[in-house]
């Protein structure tokens, strides 16, 4: 199963997002992702990693992972780390396709059917022209509104301005775990230095309205998105701890290891490394972060085969493993299919407004989603194509290399 064509595919709509197709000699496609950046991961696949490649056995998958490790950008989740990630995806997905089997199944089967869900509260338009993960680019109350067709889910405005409301909602679906930044709209965010009693008492709000109104019927999680100090981190995991969260995500830079390991003695479970890549940063983040829930994005930190031993590692240590997915749809389905293989993984993310919303538009095969939880379809490798609407007219900036 020789690889005879590597495309790249960018939707016009959603410029941070990036499709890597994968194209064999007896006709398969197999189909990876990245987030972010989307002109250097571009770059590199056509100029670093497709000479690499073409010509190359599909099926030896992890020969070809280490032949993709790059010598420069190597470290965390570096564009040549997201390049590499959508490569590994789609030769996995070609893999399922070959073998006739669901991706899970390649991977040692379900452990489970169905993998509990938690939304992370942004809305449509959250993050969506850049990789600037600051309030200006949240997209707040942006965008067009409903489009008819779908509901249009704006969160993160909800878990501002009407949090109980938005946590009713959702335990409606049936989804009883929830994550929100209210901290990242405090004054001191902008240097992460310190925070005022007054931006903390008003970020806990969310957090405190919640508990009043559902009590423990709802979890939550919070996200720091790494912008504080330790001592202002210190000071935001104390104030949470009496809410009782699931976790508090990303309270610092995640490679700061020693400084996590000081913050997980506040006894709030701490959990995080999205934007880790690499198996050394995680076994750091486990031994001297002192992690309680290793965060991994599989088309971020090295595709599935990273992914894969990442977990072990996790589960090694007795410590569950959760994979990111705030980004793209393939990204979810590749998640879905881990989460389902793998014993230590409790939650799956997921973004309701991106599921509803603009993810249906680009693929065919969402993992469905039901009474908060989700599955696979069972079809062979990672069970989503784009959708064939996608790949018509100027809606796509396109780029090839062939053998």
């Amino acid at each position: 199963m020789k690889i005879q064509r590597i495309e790249t595919l960018r939707p016009a709509a959603r410029p941070s997002l990036i499709w890597v197709r994968v194209h064999t000699e007896d006709g398969l496609v197999g189909l990876g992702e990245s987030w972010f950046g989307t002109d250097a991961i571009d770059a590199d696949v056509h100029g670093r990693l497709a000479p690499l490649l073409l010509g190359e056995d599909a099926t030896r998958i992890e020969a070809l992972h280490r032949k993709m490790q790059p010598y420069v950008g190597f470290g965390g989740t570096s564009a040549e780390t997201r390049a590499l990630s959508a490569i590994d995806v789609a030769l996995w997905d070609l893999a399922g396709q070959r073998a006739g089997l669901p991706l899970h199944d390649l991977l040692g089967g379900a452990t489970r059917a169905r993998v509990p869900l938690y939304n992370t509260c942004a809305g449509p338009d959250y993050v969506s022209k850049s990789a600037e993960v600051r309030p200006d680019n949240f997209g707040i109350k942006g965008g067009s509104g409903d489009d008819g067709a779908s509901p249009r889910y704006e969160d993160l405005d909800a878990f501002l301005e009407r949090p109980a409301e938005l946590a009713a909602e959702l335990l409606e679906m049936g989804i009883s775990a929830m994550k929100i930044w209210p901290f990242d709209f405090a004054e001191g965010a902008r240097h992460g230095m310190s925070i005022s009693p007054a931006d903390l008492n008003r970020a806990l709000w969310p957090f405190e309205e919640i508990r009043r109104v559902h009590g423990d019927r709802m979890r939550l999680k919070a996200e720091l998105h790494g912008l504080w100090s330790l001592p202002a981190a210190r000071t935001i995991c104390q104030a949470l701890a009496p809410i009782d969260p699931d976790w508090i995500e990303d309270p610092l830079w995640m490679d700061r290891f020693d400084q996590l390991g000081e913050l997980a003695d506040t006894c709030v479970p701490l959990a995080g490394g999205e934007t880790l890549g690499g198996l050394g940063q995680i076994r750091d983040l486990l031994h001297r972060g002192r992690i309680h829930t290793p965060i991994i994005d599989v088309t971020w930190g090295g595709g599935v085969s990273f992914a894969r031993k990442a977990a072990t590692l996790a589960e090694a240590e007795g410590r569950p493993i959760a994979f990111h997915d705030c980004s793209g749809p393939v990204t979810l389905a590749v998640s879905t299919h881990l989460a389902m293989a793998l014993a230590n993984v409790a939650e799956q993310e997921f973004t309701r407004a991106f599921y509803y919303g603009w993810y249906a538009d680009c693929v065919e095969g969402l993992p469905p989603v039901e009474d908060g939880m989700i599955r696979v379809s069972g079809e062979p490798g990672l069970g989503v194509r784009l959708n064939p609407e996608m790949l018509k007219g100027d809606a796509l900036h396109r780029r090839l290399s062939e053998s």
